[in-house]
C-alpha cells in the first residue's frame, strides 16, 4: 500500500515549484515518481499532422520525485505525513499524522 495515490492533493516542498498544490494524475511506483497537475511544466514542441492541424509549443506536466511531495489533509487542510492504521474489521487504512483522521 503506497502512501500517495492517484487523485490525492499534494504540495511540493522542494524544487522550482515550492508551495504549489495539485492533484496526482499518474504514479510510477517503481521509479518513485508522480505526475502532478500544474507542477513541473515543460515545453513540448508538436509537429503539425493530419490529426493535429495546429501544432506548435504546448506545456506538459513532467514527473516529479515523490520525496518532494507532501500529502494535504482534507480535514486539517495542511501538508502532513501519511500513516497507516488497522481498523476494527481488520482492513488497513491511511491516516493523517496530524489530526489522526482517516483519509
Amino acid at each position: 500500500m503506497d502512501k500517495l495515490k492517484i487523485g490525492d492533493i499534494v504540495q511540493v516542498n522542494k524544487g522550482k515549484d515550492v508551495g504549489k498544490k495539485g492533484k496526482i494524475l499518474k504514479v510510477a511506483a517503481g521509479k518513485k515518481r508522480a505526475v502532478v497537475e500544474g507542477v513541473n511544466m515543460l515545453k513540448q514542441f508538436k509537429r503539425r499532422t493530419q490529426q493535429d492541424q495546429q501544432g506548435g509549443v504546448i506545456a506538459v506536466e513532467a514527473a516529479i520525485s515523490m520525496a518532494n511531495l507532501m500529502f494535504v489533509c482534507k480535514h486539517c487542510s495542511r501538508p502532513t505525513r501519511v500513516g497507516f492504521m488497522k481498523l476494527q474489521d481488520g482492513t488497513k487504512s491511511r491516516i493523517c499524522k496530524s489530526c489522526k483522521e482517516a483519509i
